[in-house]
């Protein structure tokens, strides 16, 4: 597998955060799990689903030309109907592979990467702190100087898709 392509902004290690919220942002495993283990109701609220614009740091990730149109999955994660994490995942439009998994309303995809996809391949997390002229930070609706995000490359099949996930303000109140 390719190594996580990256630009400057994207690094392989995290921000420095309180140990609580880090232990989320880190998670190597399913963020969905990890977020159900707060014993607090968790829940996927659809926003989006179905063509969308490349982002700029997004286009090199995909193999695909800059401003080129992909297809986007985008998620509010909510705890006790809290939104904690906005995600986007994305990959080629009209892809054979992964279209069909992320064609999924609310059902969460984390259990579907972690445990129903045994040939999958992961690349490292990247992580980035955004600020309000990155394109994710007003799709999450939050309101911070800053937010904590975090993508991760998949390829199945040989064909890439990119999960992102914001991680907002509100998750301090959950975090133990």
């Amino acid at each position: 597998m390719r190594a996580m392509i990256e630009d400057s902004h994207w690094l392989p290690q995290p921000p420095a955060l309180a140990p609580a919220l880090l232990g989320f942002v880190t998670e190597q495993g399913s963020l969905t799990e990890r977020l159900l283990a707060t014993g607090h109701r968790f829940a996927v609220q659809p926003l989006y689903q179905g063509a969308a614009t490349v982002h700029p740091d997004e286009a090199l990730l995909l193999g695909i030309p800059p401003g080129s149109t992909l297809y986007a999955r985008q998620v509010l994660l909510t705890l006790d109907d809290t939104p904690v994490v906005y995600a986007r995942s994305i990959a080629r439009l009209d892809c054979p592979v992964w279209q069909p998994i992320l064609d999924r309303g609310s059902r969460s995809l984390g259990f579907t990467l972690f445990g129903g996809l045994p040939q999958l391949q992961r690349a490292p997390l990247h992580y980035r702190q955004l600020d309000s002229s990155h394109p994710l930070y007003p799709a999450s609706a939050a309101q911070a100087d800053s937010l904590s995000a975090r993508r991760c490359r998949f390829v199945l099949d040989d064909a890439p898709m990119v999960v992102c996930e914001v991680f907002l303000p509100a998750l301090k109140d959950f975090a133990r």
